[in-house]
């Protein structure tokens, strides 16, 4: 046998040995985390919880069923802290945070803990272009240059619905390791350093494809448009005339009151294996994709006025709020800034318009509003990778099942 057959035997049994030990390592990390994670909240019934008021006696049952589901659901995904607030027929019935704002500091979660929002900002954005549209200062198919001229033209053109849609063929920003993460911004536009000059992935229309940084543009298209800065404009036109007092932009650099600490799965995206602190983040760059702090109260006093009150025409929510189409004529189950899709409430197959809010890859929020049974939900959790949107559902569920009113009644 030649030397260079024993050589080449030798090298492949270290390999396998190489192999072998990594796919060891690895098991033993999986076998040492799982077997380390301590639950935050091993007893669903001992978790804290903190309400604004006592709900109205006529949602007594429903809010009982509900408050049993999030603190088995806050127990069973171990998440830090979780809030819920549901409107019926246009008004807040039922406020409650759970858990801990911070857990190093054992700060309960209260109604007022103001929370980010991730991707779910998109909602209040679209409402903020909406104003825009009834006063004739933007149209959808423009191109963006003719209200962003910094953003470079491309291959093909680009208009603020196609953004709006997903349907633009812009990047997106890479989940948790978005180079804008990093950086500064004091307006929209400052953004574009990030991928102004980059191509597009497709002709605009032809696919559907989640982009953060098309919503930047759109941001930056709001303070062309209205003349005055983005955050200006959406406190204006948006926050304060829904009375939306803890929802603003998240800081950096500054100290907010109510404002819970966020945190990140240690291990495999999971938060059953145990939370640890988010590092520093910057939204700023973000605006309208992603920069805001916000309640589930304040969103679902926005639902309701989306649903019924005198934020938006109706003709301007249905416009919003429906499917957009790819060049095929292929419904992308998404309209401009807002989820579509059909779900079972109470055993009937319901349509449900919101969103949910991912921050760094993960899921912390979500939105949900039944216009046809006259129901709003949000929660919201301070760590990524919570599953917010099962949680939403049972208590709309728990509510539609006792029966609900019209919106706006």
């Amino acid at each position: 046998m030649s030397k260079s057959w024993n050589r080449k035997e030798t090298w492949l049994a270290l390999i396998a040995v190489g192999v072998g030990g990594l796919i060891a390592a690895i098991a033993g990390l999986h076998l040492y985390v799982t077997a380390t994670a301590t639950p935050i909240h091993p007893d669903p019934h001992r978790v804290p919880s903190s309400t604004q008021a006592t709900p109205s006696p006529p949602w007594a049952d429903a809010v009982q069923r509900s408050r049993e589901s999030t603190r088995a659901a806050l127990s069973e995904q171990n998440l830090p802290g979780l809030s819920v607030a549901i409107g019926v027929g246009g008004q807040v019935v039922w406020a409650e945070g759970f858990g801990w704002a911070d857990l190093e500091s054992r700060v309960p979660v209260s109604p007022e803990t103001r929370f980010r929002i991730g991707t779910a900002s998109t909602v209040l954005t679209s409402a903020a272009v909406g104003r825009l549209l009834e006063k004739g200062r933007l149209k959808l198919d423009d191109e963006i240059q003719a209200y962003v001229p910094e953003f470079p033209k491309k291959q093909w053109p680009v208009t603020v619905r196609q953004l709006m849609g997903h349907l633009a063929g812009v990047r997106n920003d890479g989940g948790d390791e978005g180079p804008l993460l990093s950086s500064r911004c004091e307006r929209p536009v400052d953004a574009l350093q990030a991928f102004g000059e980059r191509s597009l992935l497709f002709e605009p229309g032809t696919r559907y494809r989640y982009s953060s940084y098309g919503w930047i543009l759109v941001s930056a298209a709001i303070e062309a448009a209205s003349g005055e800065p983005f955050l200006r404009f959406m406190e204006k036109q948006i926050f304060e005339p829904l009375g939306m007092r803890d929802t603003r932009a998240d800081s950096a650099t500054e100290s907010l009151s109510h404002r819970m600490t966020p945190y990140f799965p240690r291990y495999a995206a999971d938060p059953r294996y145990g939370p640890d602190v988010m590092r520093p983040i910057d939204y700023s760059c973000y605006a309208g994709a992603s920069a805001f702090l916000s309640t589930p109260s304040d969103l679902v006093r926005f639902g309701m006025a989306i649903n019924g009150g005198p934020l938006l025409q109706p003709a301007t929510v249905e416009l919003l709020q429906t499917s957009q189409r790819l060049a095929s004529g292929q419904e992308t189950g998404y309209g401009l800034g807002w989820d579509l899709e059909t779900v079972t409430l109470a055993g009937a197959q319901t349509r449900a318009v919101g969103h949910d809010g991912e921050s760094l890859g993960g899921t912390v929020a979500s939105l949900m509003t039944f216009r046809d049974r006259g129901i709003v939900v949000a929660v919201i959790s301070n760590v990524s990778y919570a599953d917010t949107p099962s949680i939403a559902l049972k208590i709309a569920d728990a509510f539609a099942g006792q029966g609900t009113a019209p919106a706006g009644k």
